[in-house]
């Protein structure tokens, strides 16, 4: 049997897609997962290993990657997929917005990456990957979420220094999605202005986005890259 790969934040939306599609397709997969929702049953039925681990709890994070390196000798790829989405004018200080959004797109994938690289290097197979999920906003930054902005452009920089210091074993590569899929209660309001905010003007579903993990995962040369599934966002 292959050896797993670790997905964080399995639970909805491409998490959960990317989680089931590599089970179908008879991939071991690892995933995390801060609430019960019902598609961590089905993941649980699809034959997925997955653990609660709330990101912003450190020793909850320890324990994650003590499970895993007591349980597993190898690991195929870690996917960081949690993330968090705090506007700059929630209820929260503004040092405490900032703090969660470094801990949970930049701490926790950094003390992930270091802790179990050496099941990276162990896997059999010719490469490792590691995939980072950033945002379009990283580049272009944002006006109501800052702070996620900035911790998101830490995790494309953090990309750069992985890849260089895990190679030519283990390839570390982004993808840097937008408005991948609508949540059900969007109105058609929000779809219509969101829509016209890329050159493509679609929503390109979960699809998109586990064809070009495919991709990563396939490729025996790029590392250290970017992907942008933005829909020409850029050129607007």
């Amino acid at each position: 049997m292959s050896a797993p790969i670790l997905i964080t934040g399995v639970g909805k939306r491409i998490g959960y897609a990317l989680a089931k599609h590599l089970l179908n397709a008879g991939q071991p997969v690892i995933g995390t997962y801060r609430t019960e929702h019902d598609s961590i049953t089905e993941l649980r039925l699809l034959g997925a290993e997955l653990h609660y681990c709330d990101f912003y709890d450190d020793d909850q994070i320890a324990t994650l990657i003590s499970t895993i390196n007591d349980n597993h000798s190898s690991l195929r790829a870690i996917i960081h997929n949690a993330s968090d989405w705090l506007p700059d004018n929630n209820a929260l200080a503004p040092a405490t917005t900032l703090a969660r959004m470094m801990q949970v797109h930049v701490n926790t994938p950094y003390q992930i990456n270091l802790a179990l690289a050496d099941l990276l290097e162990a896997n059999e197979t010719e490469f490792s990957d590691i995939i980072h999920f950033t945002d379009y906003v990283a580049e272009k930054g944002s006006k109501k979420h800052i702070a996620y902005a900035a911790s998101k452009a830490a995790l494309t920089n953090m990309t750069l220094s992985f890849s260089a210091l895990l190679a030519p074993k283990v390839k570390v590569n982004a993808i840097a999605p937008a408005m991948i899929m609508f949540n059900p209660d969007d109105d058609e309001d929000y779809r219509s202005k969101a829509l016209k905010k890329s050159l493509m003007q679609s929503e390109p579903g979960t699809l998109e986005i586990i064809e070009t993990v495919n991709y990563l995962l396939k490729s025996r040369y790029v590392t250290g890259r970017t992907l942008h599934v933005d829909g020409g966002r850029h050129l607007k």
